[in-house]
Protein backbone atom coordinates (compact mmCIF):
# COMPACT_ATOMS: atom_id res chain seq x y z
CA UNK A 1 0.00 0.00 0.00
CA UNK A 2 1.23 3.61 -0.86
CA UNK A 3 1.63 5.22 2.01
CA UNK A 4 2.86 8.92 0.98
CA UNK A 5 4.94 10.01 -2.06
CA UNK A 6 6.31 13.02 -2.22
CA UNK A 7 9.23 15.33 -4.56
CA UNK A 8 11.79 17.74 -2.71
CA UNK A 9 13.83 20.12 -4.34
CA UNK A 10 17.09 21.64 -2.44
CA UNK A 11 15.23 20.14 0.40
CA UNK A 12 12.16 21.67 0.46
CA UNK A 13 8.94 19.80 -0.45
CA UNK A 14 7.23 20.97 -3.96
CA UNK A 15 5.04 18.29 -4.60
CA UNK A 16 2.91 14.96 -3.64
CA UNK A 17 3.14 13.14 -7.30
CA UNK A 18 1.20 10.24 -8.10
CA UNK A 19 3.21 7.60 -9.45
CA UNK A 20 2.25 8.05 -13.09
CA UNK A 21 4.17 11.31 -12.41
CA UNK A 22 7.29 9.89 -10.18
CA UNK A 23 9.56 9.36 -13.78
CA UNK A 24 8.76 13.09 -14.80
CA UNK A 25 10.50 14.32 -11.69
CA UNK A 26 13.31 11.66 -11.84
CA UNK A 27 14.18 13.80 -14.77
CA UNK A 28 14.90 16.84 -13.31
CA UNK A 29 18.50 17.15 -11.77
CA UNK A 30 17.71 19.30 -8.70
CA UNK A 31 14.32 16.66 -7.70
CA UNK A 32 14.58 13.96 -5.92
CA UNK A 33 11.79 11.64 -4.72
CA UNK A 34 10.94 9.57 -1.99
CA UNK A 35 8.25 7.35 -1.28
CA UNK A 36 6.93 5.29 1.29
CA UNK A 37 4.87 1.96 1.25
CA UNK A 38 3.68 -0.71 4.04
CA UNK A 39 2.90 -4.69 2.97
CA UNK A 40 3.43 -3.61 -0.62
CA UNK A 41 1.68 -5.93 -3.12
CA UNK A 42 3.25 -7.94 -5.83
CA UNK A 43 1.96 -5.37 -8.88
CA UNK A 44 3.10 -2.11 -6.88
CA UNK A 45 6.48 -3.63 -6.26
CA UNK A 46 6.41 -4.38 -10.40
CA UNK A 47 5.07 -0.88 -10.60
CA UNK A 48 8.09 0.55 -8.42
CA UNK A 49 10.62 -1.43 -10.24
CA UNK A 50 9.05 -0.06 -13.46
CA UNK A 51 9.13 3.22 -12.12
CA UNK A 52 12.59 3.72 -10.61
CA UNK A 53 14.71 0.59 -12.43
CA UNK A 54 15.47 -1.35 -9.94
CA UNK A 55 17.11 -4.45 -9.92
CA UNK A 56 15.26 -7.77 -10.55
CA UNK A 57 17.37 -9.26 -7.35
CA UNK A 58 16.65 -6.25 -5.17
CA UNK A 59 12.72 -6.05 -5.64
CA UNK A 60 13.06 -10.10 -5.56
CA UNK A 61 14.45 -10.01 -2.00
CA UNK A 62 11.62 -7.49 -1.10
CA UNK A 63 8.91 -9.52 -2.49
CA UNK A 64 9.87 -12.50 -0.49
CA UNK A 65 10.57 -10.84 2.73
CA UNK A 66 12.45 -12.66 5.36
CA UNK A 67 15.60 -11.23 4.70
CA UNK A 68 19.30 -11.48 6.59
CA UNK A 69 19.98 -7.69 7.27
CA UNK A 70 22.20 -6.35 4.10
CA UNK A 71 23.70 -3.44 2.36
CA UNK A 72 23.70 -4.48 -1.52
CA UNK A 73 24.83 -2.50 -4.26
CA UNK A 74 23.46 -2.65 -7.90
CA UNK A 75 24.96 -0.58 -10.02
CA UNK A 76 24.31 3.42 -8.71
CA UNK A 77 21.35 1.90 -6.59
CA UNK A 78 21.46 0.74 -3.06
CA UNK A 79 19.29 -1.98 -1.91
CA UNK A 80 18.98 -2.10 2.26
CA UNK A 81 17.07 -4.77 3.94
CA UNK A 82 16.70 -4.08 7.94
CA UNK A 83 14.94 -5.91 10.60
CA UNK A 84 12.71 -4.27 12.84
CA UNK A 85 11.16 -6.14 15.79
CA UNK A 86 8.65 -5.62 18.30
CA UNK A 87 6.91 -7.26 21.05
CA UNK A 88 3.03 -8.47 20.46
CA UNK A 89 1.53 -10.63 23.08
CA UNK A 90 5.06 -10.71 25.23
CA UNK A 91 7.13 -12.11 22.25
CA UNK A 92 9.32 -10.80 19.77
CA UNK A 93 7.55 -10.86 16.71
CA UNK A 94 10.19 -9.55 13.44
CA UNK A 95 9.04 -7.11 10.62
CA UNK A 96 11.43 -5.67 8.13
CA UNK A 97 12.28 -2.75 6.40
CA UNK A 98 13.73 -2.63 2.90
CA UNK A 99 14.71 0.65 1.51
CA UNK A 100 15.60 1.10 -2.51
CA UNK A 101 18.04 4.17 -2.75
CA UNK A 102 19.25 5.91 -5.82
CA UNK A 103 20.63 8.86 -6.65
CA UNK A 104 17.41 11.11 -6.80
CA UNK A 105 15.07 8.84 -5.03
CA UNK A 106 14.55 6.48 -2.15
CA UNK A 107 11.66 3.60 -1.48
CA UNK A 108 10.75 2.18 1.91
CA UNK A 109 8.71 -0.61 2.28
CA UNK A 110 7.89 -1.50 5.48
CA UNK A 111 6.27 -5.23 5.93
CA UNK A 112 4.69 -7.22 8.72
CA UNK A 113 5.12 -4.78 11.46
CA UNK A 114 2.74 -1.95 13.24
CA UNK A 115 5.58 0.42 13.28
CA UNK A 116 5.10 3.39 11.31
CA UNK A 117 8.06 5.82 10.28
CA UNK A 118 6.28 8.96 9.42
CA UNK A 119 8.46 10.92 12.47
CA UNK A 120 11.44 10.20 10.19
CA UNK A 121 9.84 12.35 7.11
CA UNK A 122 8.82 14.92 9.90
CA UNK A 123 12.60 15.09 11.30
CA UNK A 124 14.00 15.38 7.69
CA UNK A 125 11.32 18.31 6.51
CA UNK A 126 12.68 19.74 9.67
CA UNK A 127 15.81 19.98 8.32
CA UNK A 128 15.78 21.42 5.00
CA UNK A 129 19.64 22.01 5.27
CA UNK A 130 20.41 18.61 5.85
CA UNK A 131 17.48 16.97 3.63
CA UNK A 132 19.63 19.25 0.66
CA UNK A 133 21.95 16.21 0.59
CA UNK A 134 19.59 13.96 -0.99
CA UNK A 135 18.30 10.62 -0.69
CA UNK A 136 21.37 9.85 1.23
CA UNK A 137 20.83 11.41 4.06
CA UNK A 138 17.27 10.26 3.99
CA UNK A 139 18.86 6.68 4.28
CA UNK A 140 20.52 7.66 7.41
CA UNK A 141 17.25 8.85 8.69
CA UNK A 142 15.60 5.75 7.65
CA UNK A 143 18.57 3.67 9.79
CA UNK A 144 18.68 6.06 12.84
CA UNK A 145 14.62 5.13 13.15
CA UNK A 146 15.26 1.75 13.10
CA UNK A 147 18.15 1.37 15.20
CA UNK A 148 16.57 3.71 17.94
CA UNK A 149 13.77 1.09 18.24
CA UNK A 150 15.67 -1.17 19.44
CA UNK A 151 17.08 0.75 22.17
CA UNK A 152 13.48 0.35 24.04
CA UNK A 153 13.61 -3.49 23.72
CA UNK A 154 17.12 -3.91 25.10
CA UNK A 155 15.70 -1.98 28.21
CA UNK A 156 12.71 -3.87 28.40
CA UNK A 157 14.64 -7.16 28.54
CA UNK A 158 17.12 -6.10 30.77
CA UNK A 159 14.67 -4.77 33.26
CA UNK A 160 13.36 -8.63 32.31
CA UNK A 161 16.74 -10.22 33.68
CA UNK A 162 17.05 -7.81 36.51
CA UNK A 163 13.75 -9.72 37.82
CA UNK A 164 14.58 -12.93 37.26
CA UNK A 165 18.07 -12.86 38.73
CA UNK A 166 16.25 -11.35 42.24
CA UNK A 167 14.78 -14.43 42.36
CA UNK A 168 17.47 -16.83 41.42
CA UNK A 169 18.26 -18.19 44.65
CA UNK A 170 14.71 -18.16 45.58
CA UNK A 171 13.56 -22.37 46.64
CA UNK A 172 11.49 -24.43 44.38
CA UNK A 173 11.69 -21.77 41.98
CA UNK A 174 15.04 -23.31 39.92
CA UNK A 175 13.20 -25.02 37.14
CA UNK A 176 10.90 -21.88 36.36
CA UNK A 177 14.01 -19.69 36.55
CA UNK A 178 15.63 -22.08 33.77
CA UNK A 179 12.75 -21.80 31.86
CA UNK A 180 12.49 -18.09 32.28
CA UNK A 181 15.94 -17.77 30.87
CA UNK A 182 15.70 -19.70 28.02
CA UNK A 183 12.48 -17.64 27.13
CA UNK A 184 14.57 -14.29 27.23
CA UNK A 185 17.50 -15.62 25.58
CA UNK A 186 15.25 -17.02 22.67
CA UNK A 187 14.46 -13.26 22.71
CA UNK A 188 17.89 -12.18 22.70
CA UNK A 189 18.90 -13.98 19.85
CA UNK A 190 15.89 -12.46 17.68
CA UNK A 191 17.32 -8.73 18.50
CA UNK A 192 21.16 -10.58 17.77
CA UNK A 193 20.20 -11.68 14.66
CA UNK A 194 18.51 -8.11 13.93
CA UNK A 195 21.74 -6.12 15.24
CA UNK A 196 24.95 -8.27 13.96
CA UNK A 197 24.36 -8.76 10.22
CA UNK A 198 23.01 -4.24 10.03
CA UNK A 199 26.05 -3.60 11.93
CA UNK A 200 28.39 -5.41 9.60
CA UNK A 201 26.70 -3.82 6.31
CA UNK A 202 26.60 -0.11 8.18
CA UNK A 203 30.45 -0.45 8.59
CA UNK A 204 30.79 -0.42 4.20
CA UNK A 205 28.88 2.56 4.63
CA UNK A 206 31.93 5.11 5.67
CA UNK A 207 35.42 5.24 5.45
CA UNK A 208 37.22 4.03 2.61
CA UNK A 209 35.55 2.76 -0.90
CA UNK A 210 32.00 3.89 -0.18
CA UNK A 211 28.55 3.85 -2.38
CA UNK A 212 28.53 7.51 -4.01
CA UNK A 213 25.32 7.97 -2.47
CA UNK A 214 26.69 8.01 0.85
CA UNK A 215 29.41 9.99 0.07
CA UNK A 216 28.23 13.21 1.68
CA UNK A 217 26.82 11.35 4.79
CA UNK A 218 29.56 9.10 6.10
CA UNK A 219 29.75 10.98 9.54
CA UNK A 220 26.00 10.21 9.87
CA UNK A 221 26.59 6.73 8.94
CA UNK A 222 29.13 6.49 11.17
CA UNK A 223 26.96 7.68 14.03
CA UNK A 224 24.37 4.79 13.42
CA UNK A 225 27.21 2.35 13.20
CA UNK A 226 28.07 3.61 17.01
CA UNK A 227 24.82 2.74 18.16
CA UNK A 228 24.67 -0.52 16.74
CA UNK A 229 28.08 -1.17 18.34
CA UNK A 230 26.90 -0.52 21.46
CA UNK A 231 23.72 -2.32 21.39
CA UNK A 232 25.90 -5.41 20.46
CA UNK A 233 27.93 -4.88 23.36
CA UNK A 234 24.92 -5.07 25.45
CA UNK A 235 23.76 -8.16 23.73
CA UNK A 236 26.92 -10.19 24.65
CA UNK A 237 26.97 -8.77 28.12
CA UNK A 238 23.21 -10.25 28.68
CA UNK A 239 23.93 -13.47 26.64
CA UNK A 240 27.12 -13.59 29.19
CA UNK A 241 25.19 -13.18 32.16
CA UNK A 242 22.11 -15.03 30.66
CA UNK A 243 24.36 -18.44 30.37
CA UNK A 244 25.83 -17.62 34.22
CA UNK A 245 22.76 -17.36 35.15
CA UNK A 246 21.19 -20.91 33.61
CA UNK A 247 24.85 -22.06 35.06
CA UNK A 248 23.63 -20.55 39.03
CA UNK A 249 20.25 -22.49 38.62
CA UNK A 250 21.46 -25.40 37.22
CA UNK A 251 23.85 -25.64 40.38
CA UNK A 252 20.72 -24.85 42.83
CA UNK A 253 18.64 -27.30 41.40
CA UNK A 254 21.60 -29.59 42.05
CA UNK A 255 22.14 -28.48 45.93
CA UNK A 256 18.08 -28.92 46.32
CA UNK A 257 18.52 -32.30 44.95
CA UNK A 258 21.38 -33.14 47.45
CA UNK A 259 19.82 -31.93 50.78
CA UNK A 260 16.49 -33.96 49.79
CA UNK A 261 19.01 -36.90 49.45
CA UNK A 262 20.89 -35.92 52.83
CA UNK A 263 17.40 -36.02 54.05
CA UNK A 264 16.72 -39.43 52.70
CA UNK A 265 19.64 -40.66 53.64
CA UNK A 266 19.21 -39.27 57.52
CA UNK A 267 15.94 -41.23 57.95
CA UNK A 268 16.92 -44.07 56.39
CA UNK A 269 20.10 -44.78 58.30
CA UNK A 270 17.70 -43.70 61.31
CA UNK A 271 14.84 -46.53 60.39
CA UNK A 272 17.97 -48.69 59.78
CA UNK A 273 19.00 -48.98 63.32
CA UNK A 274 15.49 -49.60 64.23
CA UNK A 275 15.15 -52.06 62.12
CA UNK A 276 18.60 -54.08 62.70
CA UNK A 277 17.52 -53.82 66.79
CA UNK A 278 13.49 -55.42 65.59
CA UNK A 279 15.65 -58.02 63.70
CA UNK A 280 18.15 -59.31 66.23
CA UNK A 281 15.44 -58.76 68.70
CA UNK A 282 11.90 -59.59 67.22
CA UNK A 283 12.07 -63.42 67.65
CA UNK A 284 9.54 -65.92 69.33
CA UNK A 285 11.37 -65.66 73.07
CA UNK A 286 9.08 -65.83 76.05
CA UNK A 287 11.24 -62.90 76.69
CA UNK A 288 13.61 -60.65 75.12
CA UNK A 289 16.02 -59.12 74.56
CA UNK A 290 18.54 -61.18 76.13
CA UNK A 291 16.09 -64.30 76.35
CA UNK A 292 13.96 -64.09 79.23
CA UNK A 293 14.72 -60.42 80.68
CA UNK A 294 11.30 -59.44 82.38
CA UNK A 295 11.22 -55.98 81.16
CA UNK A 296 12.99 -56.91 78.26
CA UNK A 297 10.71 -55.62 75.21
CA UNK A 298 10.05 -52.48 77.08
CA UNK A 299 14.16 -52.15 77.41
CA UNK A 300 14.28 -52.82 73.69
CA UNK A 301 11.66 -50.31 72.94
CA UNK A 302 13.37 -47.47 75.10
CA UNK A 303 16.90 -48.36 73.31
CA UNK A 304 15.73 -48.48 69.97
CA UNK A 305 13.50 -44.96 70.58
CA UNK A 306 16.87 -43.30 72.32
CA UNK A 307 19.54 -44.35 69.39
CA UNK A 308 17.31 -43.11 66.80
CA UNK A 309 16.77 -39.69 69.19
CA UNK A 310 20.27 -39.46 68.85
CA UNK A 311 20.66 -40.09 64.96
CA UNK A 312 17.96 -37.37 64.75
CA UNK A 313 19.46 -34.74 66.91
CA UNK A 314 22.85 -35.87 65.17
CA UNK A 315 21.77 -35.08 61.65
CA UNK A 316 19.52 -32.38 62.65
CA UNK A 317 22.95 -31.01 63.94
CA UNK A 318 24.46 -31.43 60.76
CA UNK A 319 21.89 -29.69 58.69
CA UNK A 320 20.46 -33.04 57.16
CA UNK A 321 17.41 -32.73 58.64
Amino acid sequence: MLLNCVAYRHGVKIAEPTVEEISDYLARTDCFVWVAMRDATEAELNTMQEEFGLHDLAVEDARHGHQRPKVEEYGDTLFVAMHLPEYIDAELSVGEVNVFVGRNFILSIRSRSSHNLLGVRERCEREPELLKLGSGFVLYALMDAVVDRYFPLIDKLELQLEAIEEHLFDKGYSLATIAQLYGLKRKISVLKHAVMPLMEATSKLYGGRVPPICVNTQEYLRDVYDHLTRINTTIDMMRDTITTAILVSQSTVSIEQNEVNKRLAAWAAIFAVATAFVGIWGMNFQHMPELKLEYGYPLALLVIITVCGLLYFRFKRAGWL
